[in-house]
């Protein structure tokens, strides 16, 4: 899953290539700095499920950061208004809300510092931003739709009797363990093989913030959840996994039901993307109260 874009010798000679139905005026992209913050905000709330990713970082980390793993980029109209955000980096994310500024967040992506690892954007925007992307139609490494699935109240509660708590730092390896088979079942790349002290780092991180959930039985990990990205409306889970062993017992649905239940008292709507291939975590899903809203693409490059 890398794109060395940064270090590619041929990049130049490939860029000259590419061709555009139309052309963006990128002057009027710049990348966005602290003292954006709030009108990027303001700009991302208008739907905060799509966009809870984006603005959990800049709540997190701040508009230039390194945590990002990527720069923030903003494309205005020519009155000067914001017509899309996009984070480009490791994670890629766009939200654009014109063709100028989904082709012009495709052109700054070409020279991305960053390698990029994954693109994300709702419905067919990621398709179109790929081929500005490339310039052709060529296929990416890994193309995987998923279904977005949201849980609000009022929704049936399971009953639980596990012990759904925030995970403690000691208990880094198996969560560790556990997250990198979840991630190499949707990309086909281990983060414990590619970069073992960086994925392990990243996942301290979120144990110290109070964001891993889980549930041990005689010192086992047998469920895990994580919390990605959250607002002050909206909390953004992945990461959900069950042990080999526990798996088709109901403990993944009951879990989530109950985690799922905690979550939402502060804040209104909890939302997870899955695979559409998933049928099974589909149904855990389901039973534990969660609603398929909508669907996206994601590209693995």
């Amino acid at each position: 899953m890398k794109l060395q874009l940064a270090t590619n010798p041929s990049k130049n000679r490939v860029a000259s290539q590419f061709t555009f139905q139309t052309t963006p005026d990128l002057n009027r992209m710049r990348t966005l700095t602290k003292t954006d913050k709030e009108e990027v905000l303001s700009f991302l709330k208008i739907r905060p499920v799509h966009t809870v990713v984006m603005t959990s970082f800049i709540r997190d980390n701040g508009m230039e950061n390194t945590d990002n793993r990527g720069k923030f980029y903003g494309y205005r109209s020519l009155a000067g208004k914001l017509e899309g955000v996009a984070l480009i980096g490791h994670t890629t994310l766009i939200e654009a809300r014109s063709d100028d500024s989904l082709t012009a967040f495709a052109v700054v992506a070409r020279q991305s510092e960053t390698p990029i690892h994954i693109m994300m954007a709702d419905g067919k925007t990621i398709e179109t931003f790929w081929r500005h992307f490339t310039g052709d139609n060529r296929p990416a490494r890994k193309v995987c739709t998923e279904l977005l699935f949201e849980l609000n109240f009022p929704f049936f509660v399971q009953n639980c009797d596990w012990d759904v708590r925030v995970a403690n730092a000691d208990e880094l390896e198996q969560i560790a363990v556990a997250h990198d088979e979840v991630a190499f079942i949707e990309s086909g790349v281990s983060p414990l093989l590619k970069d073992r002290a960086g994925f392990l780092k990243r996942c301290l991180k979120r144990i110290e913030k109070g964001r891993t959930f889980v549930v041990f039985e005689n010192g086992k990990l047998i469920f895990k959840a994580d919390i990605v990205a959250e607002t002050s409306d909206v909390v953004y889970l992945e990461g959900i996994y069950v042990a080999p062993e526990y798996r088709g017992k109901g403990i993944g649905s009951s879990c989530l039901s109950k985690l799922g239940q905690q979550l939402l008292e502060k804040v209104e709507n909890v939302c997870l993307l899955t695979n559409v291939e998933f049928t099974g975590a589909h149904r855990s899903f389901v039973k534990a109260g969660f609603k398929n809203t909508d669907c996206c693409q994601t590209i693995f490059v």
